[in-house]
């Protein structure tokens, strides 16, 4: 009987420590939400957060509350980037064609100071159903000793891997100039057909695909506030 008082005893108490261990994870968001629902300065949240019992608790909330001041300050900025963004679309005379803003990057490295990208996204709405198709248009400019042949593209997950999503891409065009014995000035275009819910559902934070030849891969990030303003318009 003492045995089986013991049991029970034991188990009550290792239960009890595991119910306090899943309501003090529970309870640190949920202090963060009171906090920041007070409507205060980040400064005076901080104050509030070392208000708290326990150490470790004001440690996680105020982490959580540094974060939080984090991404609204990147979410304003976002918001202010993509209305530059929108007003550079190009709308078509009958409204049913968009053209974002290109954009150029540089892809230098030690070994090559001539890469570059520019990509820009585009649409264009079936006047019957309404739905809208969209591209990713990308020009990839080198000087190299022959072409890359772009083959396929992956899209990319919030950790930074490329390995799903395998996705076909359609090879516009492919120029050379400037040629010498060695070498050539490559400018090659292709496109990548995207989803309207694709881009909508990235919306919040963009998205990034990888696109891959046999010699070389390239990664082209579209940032939230680029396809917040395109798709301000392309709509």
């Amino acid at each position: 009987m003492k045995k089986f008082i013991l049991l029970i005893t034991l188990s009550v108490g290792i239960f009890g420590c595991s119910s306090l261990e899943l309501e003090t994870v529970s309870t640190s968001a949920e202090e963060t939400q009171r906090i920041l629902a007070m409507g205060l300065s980040h400064e005076e949240n901080l104050i509030e957060a070392k208000k708290l019992k326990s150490d470790l608790m004001i440690s996680v909330v105020t982490l959580q509350l540094t974060n939080a001041k984090d991404e609204k300050i990147q979410a304003e900025i976002d918001k202010v980037e993509s209305y530059k963004f929108s007003d550079l679309v190009n709308v078509s005379e009958s409204g049913l064609k968009f053209i974002g803003a290109e954009i150029s990057e540089s892809l230098a490295t030690i070994l090559s100071t001539d890469d570059l990208q520019e990509y820009h996204l585009k649409g264009e709405k079936n006047s019957n159903s309404g739905i809208i198709s969209h591209k990713l248009n990308l020009a990839f400019i080198h000087k190299s000793g022959s072409s890359r042949n772009y083959i396929s593209a992956n899209l990319c997950d919030e950790w930074g891997r490329c390995d799903g999503n395998n996705q076909e891409i359609n090879v516009i065009s492919e120029n050379a100039t400037n040629c010498t014995s060695n070498s050539c000035q490559y400018r090659e275009v292709l496109e990548l057909n995207l989803s309207d819910d694709f881009l909508r559902n990235s919306a919040d934070s963009g998205f990034t695909m990888r696109i891959n030849s046999k010699r070389k891969t390239n990664k082209v990030k579209i940032s939230k506030a680029y396809l917040m303003g395109y798709l301000k318009i392309a709509q």
